[in-house]
């Protein structure tokens, strides 16, 4: 299983996660980024292309090493500096307030502790920075849920810890988090199931 969650799934997401669909969210989340950007679950580097001029600096958070390897030429080609800058989300190694924006996509389902990775996201903002988000989790039809409650177990086992059923919402709110924007969505081309989507934006609650 090691084998398969360190040297294949990567390269699986890599393919799965960068089509029309992604490219135009991933763009839309990116678009309003500024400054210096932390990234939690920095993945293959498929925001990277998307990153606007006005971020000065990328600080990307990513366990896996061959998810960087994979994204070495994305990094090259960027007109934004990338910093490999950790390893795991839940205990990020940047001071307190020293970020003007936090990016994550699709990156939540799969944290083992989710609340503490935003808890750290809250610590790292400064005053007025904002989270970009796209995550995928609970539907908001109750029969769609249902479907996604029976697969879930299943779904953790085949994409390396995958989530279909967490309440977004509620995480940011256990965090300390205050979404200002939001939109939901079913994500085209797929089951519901595995679509829900949350896309928008917060701050860190006063």
């Amino acid at each position: 299983m090691a084998f398969y969650r360190d040297r294949v799934f990567p390269r699986v997401m890599n393919l799965v996660m960068d089509n029309k669909e992604t490219r135009k969210i991933r763009a839309r989340v990116c678009s309003d980024l500024e400054g210096d950007v932390v990234e939690i679950g920095f993945g293959t580097g498929l925001n990277v292309p998307y990153l606007p001029r006005e971020v000065t600096c990328l600080r990307a958070v990513e366990p896996s090493e061959l998810g960087v390897q994979i994204a070495r030429d994305r990094i090259a080609a960027s007109p934004v500096p990338v910093k490999l800058s950790g390893l795991d989300g839940q205990s990020l190694q940047f001071e307190s307030h020293s970020a003007d924006a936090v990016l994550s996509t699709w990156t939540l389902c799969t944290i083992p502790d989710a609340v503490a990775a935003l808890r750290e996201v809250r610590r790292v903002l400064r005053p007025g920075g904002t989270l970009h988000f796209v995550e995928h989790g609970v539907a908001p039809d109750e029969n769609v849920r249902r479907w996604q409650e029976r697969f879930n177990g299943l779904n953790q086992r085949l994409a390396c810890g995958c989530n279909l059923n967490r309440d977004i919402p509620a995480l940011f709110r256990a965090a300390g988090l205050t979404v200002s924007s939001l939109d939901t969505y079913y994500s085209p081309g797929g089951p519901k199931l595995f679509a829900a989507t949350y896309e928008g934006i917060a701050t860190a609650t006063p």
